[in-house]
């Protein structure tokens, strides 16, 4: 059995093509340079850092194996949302119904447009995958939803895992918390 301490980065690695804004990688790299700086108290286990690296160029079943290896390996799932997210139509929606269906991973869903605090995410709901919307639907989903800020990302990365999943109706944190963080 895998020992699950990892946290999963899950982006549109292809939109990075937008003029004058940031593509999702660039969050990513965003959250390794967080991760990184020893001045910040935002610390994670990258589960990308953890699995062999794969090149771009390889074959798609050795990516498949290689990112199957590092969701197993992992307690829950950031999924950077941007704008161009919901346009993949590869490996964020294969990354999202293994990490729900396969793992029972909770999704942390990062949304990158968003500057202030976050409540009820359903009127972002069009920026969704549909493999997430799908999940979200049906209830096997447990996603809680986070503006891509280093406080909030970094409590949901703390305290959600395969052995803590965020319950329903709880999917987004309350003005009380964005306080506690200085947001509001």
């Amino acid at each position: 059995m895998a020992y699950r301490n990892g946290t999963y980065i899950a982006f549109h690695a292809d939109g990075n093509n937008i003029p004058g804004g940031k593509s999702d990688i660039d969050y990513y790299n965003l959250m390794c340079a967080w991760n990184e700086h020893k001045h910040h108290e935002f610390k994670i286990l990258n589960s990308h850092e953890k699995a062999s690296v794969v090149r771009d160029s390889s074959k798609k079943e050795t990516l498949r194996a290689s990112l199957l290896e590092r969701l197993r390996n992992s307690k829950n799932m950031v999924l950077i949302l941007g704008k161009t997210t919901r346009f993949d139509i590869d490996w964020v929606p294969f990354e999202i119904e293994k990490a729900i269906d396969a793992y029972s991973i909770p999704i942390i869903v990062a949304y990158t447009m968003l500057n202030g605090v976050l409540g009820d995410p359903t009127p972002y709901a069009g920026y969704w995958p549909s493999a997430l919307s799908k999940r979200i639907d049906n209830g096997s989903a447990r996603a809680i939803h986070v503006p891509f800020k280093q406080a909030p990302l970094f409590n949901a990365i703390e305290q959600f895992s395969h052995d803590n999943l965020p319950q329903w109706p709880k999917t987004y944190y309350t003005s009380e918390a964005y306080k506690s963080w200085g947001m509001v």
